[in-house]
């Protein structure tokens, strides 16, 4: 039991198959968060989030940034003391124990390889009506779940990104800065035309189903914290910036503005959005619209920037996939280093990447996207997240009370408040998740428990 909760040393390191090269400053990083976190949830949970709560959906999504928040601090703390790409995982084995960093590296594993495929998948639902047009195999565009072969465009916008990742760190980083760019447009071209058309009257009732979750007649949950529960699920993805520490210039730094700051920018335009849309038309003619964004232009007499928002989504959603991909790479790269993934994988190329890593990555996830029912499993990654995420508050609490004499670049204020808020509000989100989910999560940490037992605790390089 003792050697479960040994801990590795802070600011060790293992670099013996080569370093990353520190290419990245904090507007690539603040871009990796941005990219990250506004992707498909915006275009649809505000929708969701208006089905819910109805007006009060602009009160959901400042609580459920606001838990974000309590997470993304802790996180740029951590960053900056810790400047390793192992992220909640490095955090976790060096403030709780090995076996708590095996989790936390599990449930992240979990959460990039699915928010990947099903990301994927959502581009090539996109992208296949163009394919199809001219001639390519409707076979050839779905995975067998939906009657289909395997899905191709999803294998290939994988295989486009992760070129982009080999080719390097500094060169994906400077496309992904440009998409990001373009995506945020598209964001502000949507607010700039249905703000015009704001009437206060659309925001009364206010609150129709009340503050607190309840069930209404449908069955489905509702109220303003039933919406945040969804909402959540809008924001993560700036966790990706701290798997990035080992490749940026001034990390101590870099890193607390990279978060920080892409949580601060995304809040408030999602807040902006929500208040642009809940203003220009009543919120029953879009709740759980699959593309709410889209049918409020079209409510408007604007379909044809109702196209152009759509296109643009499409050109900017590989951001999303970037994100993940490189983050993915980065945890697993960490753990082959820590011997909990065979040591091999962790060799850095000549350009300065873990080319083993994301290579083998990519195509995990382009099975995954290729031939399994994501559909069925994605609410799994929310899991992941919200573990990752409780993890993250409990190692700032930890080391904030056994080495409050540690270097910390960036210091949070209030941390004992902060950590509190990180843990407690995420295990509140995640015993909000449906019971197959919770179910789920439960078959796959066992899992994960057997092949720590089996492997990865006897080849931990802290065993030797």
């Amino acid at each position: 039991m003792a050697g479960w909760l040994r801990r590795k040393p802070i600011g060790s390191s293992e670099h013996r198959d080569g370093k990353m090269a520190a290419t990245l400053s904090w507007p690539h990083l603040m871009a990796l968060g941005v990219g990250a976190i506004v992707g498909t949830g915006i275009l649809t949970l505000i929708g969701v989030g208006a089905d819910r709560a109805g007006p009060s959906v602009l009160l959901s999504f400042a609580i459920a940034g606001a838990i974000c928040a309590c997470a993304a601090l802790a996180y740029a703390e951590l960053a900056a003391m810790m400047p390793a790409a192992g992220s909640a995982y490095s955090y976790a084995y060096s403030a709780l124990g090995e076996i708590f960093a095996w989790v936390v590296g599990w449930s992240l594993i979990l959460e990039y390889s699915l928010v990947v495929s099903t990301v994927a998948v959502g581009w090539s639902g996109y992208a296949s009506p163009l394919l199809t047009g001219v001639g390519f195999p409707v076979a050839l565009t779905q995975g067998p779940e939906l009657g289909g072969l395997i899905n191709l465009p999803a294998i290939l916008i994988i295989a486009v990104v992760s070129g982009l990742l080999l080719l390097g760190t500094h060169e994906s980083a400077r496309i992904n800065t440009v998409l990001v760019v373009v995506k945020i447009a598209t964001l502000g071209l949507f607010v700039a035309v249905t703000l015009p058309y704001f009437d206060v009257s659309h925001l009364h009732p206010f609150m129709p189903y009340g503050f607190a979750s309840a069930a209404g007649a449908d069955g489905v949950q509702r109220g303003v914290m039933a919406a945040a529960a969804i909402i959540f699920f809008a924001f993560y993805g700036f966790d990706a910036i701290s798997t990035a520490a080992e490749e940026t210039r001034n990390p101590e730094r870099d890193l607390a503005i990279g978060i920080v700051g892409s949580m601060l920018v995304c809040t408030l335009i999602y807040i902006l959005v929500a208040a642009a849309a809940i203003g220009a038309v009543p919120f029953t003619h879009f709740a759980d619209s699959p593309e709410p964004l889209a049918l409020i232009l079209r409510d408007l007499g604007r379909p044809g920037v109702a196209h152009v928002i759509a296109t643009a989504a499409v050109i900017a959603l590989p951001t999303v996939l970037l994100a993940f991909l490189y983050g993915q790479s980065r945890i697993f790269l960490a753990m082959a280093r820590d011997g909990f993934l065979p040591r091999a994988l962790a060799v850095i190329s000549t350009r300065g990447t873990p080319a083993r890593i994301t290579t083998g990555t990519a195509v995990l996830v382009a099975i995954l996207a290729g031939l399994l029912p994501i559909g069925e499993i994605a609410a799994l990654a929310n899991a992941g997240t919200l573990i990752a995420f409780m993890a993250v508050g409990a190692c700032l609490i930890v080391l904030r009370w056994k080495e409050p004499e540690l270097r910390r670049p960036f210091r949070v204020p209030a941390a004992l408040l902060v950590g509190l808020g990180a843990v407690f509000g995420c295990a509140y989100l995640f015993i909000s998740l449906p019971e197959k989910t919770l179910l789920w999560c439960l078959v796959w940490n066992a899992l994960g428990l057997a092949i720590y037992l089996g492997y990865a605790h006897r080849h931990s390089v802290l065993a030797d």
